[in-house]
């Protein structure tokens, strides 16, 4: 069986050595029929019970506020991190949109530049065409011999039409190869 004098008296010995206290709800029911010691001891436990249940309340007090900051810490990183969602799609769809209108800006400076070098060699080939049938026709109205010049005349014109359907292949070339698939 325990000895409850034992045991004040080994919880005395204990307090002193190892500045250990009882505490809690023991410390407030304990009788005091006890010595003066023990009394003293018993008053103790209870103040120092007091002052670590301060101390515990004070923690929890502030490990709630600290909580509290954080939660709101955290909505508000969820707000930024949704406003920025946002704008993160608007700033890619404004790039898309300005993605197809330099394509579409440049194929419109191709189609353009395109038709331009089509009409310059077609002016430069009716331009040479007329200009030396018009020096055959010249040379067969003064009877003078025109072996030469109809037979030049002939190359001329094969070499016209070699030219021009060239530069419109490799214009049609370019013109596929440059589209996008």
């Amino acid at each position: 069986m325990i000895n409850p004098k034992d045991t004040v008296q080994e919880a005395l010995l204990k307090a002193k050595a190892k500045r250990v206290y009882l505490e809690g709800n023991l410390v407030k029911i304990l009788s005091k029929q006890f010595p003066a010691e023990v009394k003293e001891y018993i008053e103790e436990c209870k103040t120092k019970d007091k002052q670590a249940r301060k101390k515990r309340l004070d923690v929890t007090k502030q490990v709630q506020s600290q909580n509290k900051e954080l939660a709101q810490a955290a909505e508000d990183n969820e707000k930024l991190m949704a406003e920025l969602q946002v704008a993160l799609k608007e700033a890619e769809n404004l790039r898309d949109e300005a993605v197809e209108d330099l394509d579409m800006m440049q194929k419109r400076t191709q189609f353009e530049l395109i038709g331009l070098i089509v009409r310059v060699a077609l002016i430069i080939i009716v331009g040479v065409g007329l200009t030396t049938t018009v020096l055959y026709t010249i040379a067969m109205m003064a009877n003078k011999d025109t072996t030469i010049l109809g037979n030049a005349w002939s190359n001329l014109f094969g070499i016209l039409l070699t030219n021009s359907f060239s530069i419109i292949g490799t214009i049609m070339g370019v013109k596929y190869a440059t589209e996008k698939k």
